[in-house]
């Protein structure tokens, strides 16, 4: 038999391949033994998501996954303990979920919750609590679907492990899958969920529930509030009964002024009527703002600012100096944090001169009525919609501007620049929707883009004499309105005397502004 003789290229190429082939059969055999679910890529998927969706955090801070923390505590116990768990502590877990359920919309629930009271009290919970309960139920469904799936693969697997070669038939194919489709639903319906009862801008967190309590409040404190009156008096009374046994009552005096006697202000009793009538309409509540008792007191005073307002400017002569003033103070702004008053003294005077067309106060109040103003006065329209909304809206400025205004590695040029682009932008958009586009609102825009910008940069820039310039500018404004809204700086019983008291109190602002805002002098 003839010898075969290889060459050395020959002979390497034959030992590679036989190691080679020696290699992959090892490794065959290990990983046929080492073989995973049918479905380990369905749970990492599964999985992941499911960590996602647990982490979403509620308006008040607190994390879904907590909310469904013994979830996550029992996927360490085996199916069967779990099922056993959630059938003895039913009772236990729906009291939890109810108790968490409060701490999203605030509301207390009742004690002694049992299965006697169960009944109402889900009839006293509020829409929020009932939908988290919900979702916690939908938790443990999808909880028990898993493990379904989990158990029935795992099943399949011990199977193959006995039968290397056994594969899925077509129906235990199609039970995964119909189940899988089930779990799907069910996360989608979990993002449903959170997006209903647990995001900030759900109808659930809209302000405007806000103003229907308030709304409700006005009305049951006005049905009383005669009673209330006589109520105050009859206090009165009894101090002066009382007099034997207390201090002079001289020294209760002070109080007259933060109490005053409601039978000596007409003007301010007939507002009480009218609230209680036919009520008083009104853009926005602003008790607080204004330092009022109540909603009511607020509303009262409102309607006589409004009349007196109405009263002064029947003096043509009062409106000029109004007009005049106004101009005067935003352009000394204007030169104190040295820009050009220009344009803003063209976009002034093409203001008025536009109101002065009597035929145009129709498509005005048109235009103020879209903007929810309810009338046509110097409180609701410069006061109340342009200046104190602007105060509103630089008190919580955009994250994305103070994350420019705060950048350290950005110029001051640069930041003032961006501030302004995106002030402007935003004129810009506000103008595009508008109906009229040589309307009022079109004129006041074109005067805001000239101070606005100024302002936005004085109150967040970080120029500290233009802050506190403006600062001061707001502060004198605000006092302003307060003592407007104060009986013990207004007389309210006639409207002749509250618009008296409000056109001092405006001369004494302005001429405070003015002195702020005036160059210093020099001395020669």
């Amino acid at each position: 038999m003839p010898s075969i003789i290889l060459t050395k290229n020959q002979k390497f190429m034959f030992w590679s391949f036989t190691a080679g082939v020696a290699i992959f059969a090892l490794l065959a055999r290990y990983l046929r033994r080492r073989r995973g679910p049918a479905y380990q890529g369905l749970y990492r998927k599964l999985g992941g998501k499911r960590v996602r969706g647990s982490g979403i955090r509620s308006p008040n801070g607190v994390l879904l996954s907590d909310l469904m923390s013994h979830t996550s505590a029992r996927r360490s116990d085996s199916p069967g303990r779990r099922t056993a768990m959630y059938r003895n502590s039913a009772a236990m877990q729906l009291s939890d979920r109810i108790s968490l359920a409060s701490e999203y919309s605030n509301t207390p629930i009742p004690q002694g919750f049992t299965d006697s009271s169960q009944q109402n009290t889900l009839e006293n919970m509020s829409p929020q609590q009932l939908g988290v309960m919900g979702m916690e139920a939908l938790e443990t469904a999808i909880n028990f679907w898993e493990d379904a799936l989990h158990k029935y693969t795992t099943q399949i697997t011990n199977q193959e492990s006995e039968h290397a070669m056994a594969l899925l038939d077509a129906e235990d194919a199609k039970f995964c899958q119909s189940l899988q489709q089930i779990l799907d639903i069910g996360y989608a319906l979990q993002e449903n969920c959170e997006l209903l009862f647990l995001d900030q801008r759900s109808v659930l967190f809209r302000p405007e529930s806000n103003v229907t309590n308030r709304e409700s409040d006005i009305q049951k404190v006005s049905s009383v509030h005669t009673e209330r009156e006589a109520s105050n008096r009859s206090s009165v009374e009894s101090f002066a009964s009382a007099q034997d046994q207390v201090a002079d009552l001289r020294e209760f005096e002070e109080f007259n002024e933060v109490f005053p006697d409601i039978d000596k202000l007409p003007l301010y009793q007939s507002a009480l009527k009218q609230l209680e009538e036919t009520g008083i309409p009104y853009r926005k509540i602003r008790t607080e703002n204004v330092r009022c008792g109540s909603d009511v007191e607020f509303l009262c005073k409102m309607h006589c600012i409004r009349l007196a307002f109405q009263y002064i400017f029947l003096d043509a002569s009062v409106k000029y100096w109004f007009i005049n003033n106004g101009r005067q103070i935003l352009t000394d702004l204007l030169l104190f944090a040295e820009r050009d008053p220009k344009d803003f003294l063209i976009a002034y005077e093409n203001m008025f001169e536009f109101l002065s067309d009597a035929s145009i106060w129709s498509s005005v109040e048109e235009e103020l009525a879209s903007r929810n103003v309810k009338a046509i006065t110097f409180f609701d329209v410069v006061l109340d919609l342009i200046l104190l909304d602007a105060f509103d809206d630089l008190d919580h400025p955009p994250s994305s501007v103070m994350a420019v205004i705060h950048n350290r590695w950005l110029s001051n040029g640069f930041k003032e620049t961006a501030l302004t682009t995106a002030v402007w932008s935003v004129l810009k958009a506000k103008r595009r929707r508008l109906k009229d586009p040589k309307g009022f609102l079109a004129h006041f825009y074109a005067i805001s883009e000239h101070i606005s910008p100024l302002l936005a940069w004085g109150f967040l820039g970080p120029d500290e004499d233009l802050r506190a310039m403006c600062m001061s500018f707001k502060e004198e404004i605000n006092g302003f309105i307060i003592d407007m809204f104060s009986f013990e700086k207004c007389n309210f019983s006639s409207v002749e005397t509250l618009s008296s008291d409000i056109l001092a109190l405006f001369k004494f602002k302005v001429e405070a502004i003015s002195a702020r805002l005036a160059p210093p002098q020099l001395n020669m």
